[in-house]
C-alpha cells in the first residue's frame, strides 16, 4: 500500500477549523466595541476589508445584525460572504454564522489577563463555499491556510494601531500614528468600494 496517497478526510474537503490568539493592552470592552463597529472594518483593518456594509441592525446588543463582507487575504482572490450574529456577551465575546463564500460559524472571546491587556481568541470553524476554494482545498489547503494567518496577522497588527488611535486625545499624536497594512495586489490600486 503507498502510504503517501492516503488522506484525511478533512484533507479532502474545504473545511478548515483556525483558533487564533492576540494579545493587545486594552480593555475587553474596548475590543468589543472596536469589533463590533463593523461599518469601520474596511477603515481599520483594509489589508482585508475591501468593504463592508451593514444590511440589518439585529435587536439591541447586536443578535441578529447581518453584515455584508468583500474580503481578501495575501491570495489575489476576493470572497463575498455574510455574517449574522447570533450570540453576545458583553464585554468577553460573541457568535457569529457565515453564509456565502464561507458557511460555518465564528466565536470571539475576550478575556482580561491585566488591568492593561485583554486576550482575545477567535474560533473559525468554516467550509470554503467558493468555487475556486472549495475544488482545489485538496491541493491547495496549505496556502490557503497561510493566506488566513496572515489576514489575521494583520488584523493583530490592525487592531494594535486602532486601539491606540481610539485612546489618543491629540489629533497631532493621532495623525502621527502609522497607517493600517493595505490590501495586497491588485486591490491596493482600486477603491474595493462594491458594497
Amino acid at each position: 500500500m503507498n502510504l503517501a496517497g492516503i488522506t484525511t478526510q478533512q484533507e479532502k474537503t474545504s473545511t478548515y477549523h483556525f483558533i487564533t490568539r492576540w494579545l493587545v493592552e486594552a480593555t475587553c470592552a474596548e475590543v468589543y466595541r472596536t469589533l463590533e463597529t463593523t461599518q469601520d472594518l474596511s477603515r481599520w483593518w483594509p489589508s482585508v476589508y475591501l468593504d463592508v456594509k451593514q444590511l440589518e441592525k439585529g435587536q439591541p446588543g447586536g443578535v441578529g445584525k447581518l453584515v455584508e463582507l468583500y474580503t481578501k487575504g495575501f491570495l489575489p482572490y476576493t470572497l463575498k460572504w455574510k455574517f449574522r450574529v447570533t450570540h453576545t456577551h458583553f464585554p468577553h465575546g460573541f457568535s457569529l454564522e457565515a453564509i456565502g463564500d464561507f458557511a460555518g460559524t465564528g466565536e470571539w472571546t475576550f478575556k482580561q489577563t491585566s488591568d492593561e491587556q485583554c486576550e482575545v481568541v477567535y474560533d473559525w470553524r468554516i467550509s470554503a463555499e467558493k468555487p475556486l476554494l472549495k475544488k482545489l482545498s485538496w491541493l491547495l489547503r496549505p496556502l490557503f491556510a497561510a493566506n488566513h494567518l496572515w489576514a489575521m496577522r494583520k488584523g493583530e497588527e490592525s487592531l494594535k494601531l486602532e486601539l491606540r488611535r481610539r485612546k489618543t486625545d491629540s489629533e497631532a499624536e493621532r495623525a502621527a500614528l502609522p497607517k493600517p497594512p493595505g490590501p495586497t495586489f491588485p486591490h491596493n490600486l482600486t477603491n474595493n468600494k462594491i458594497l
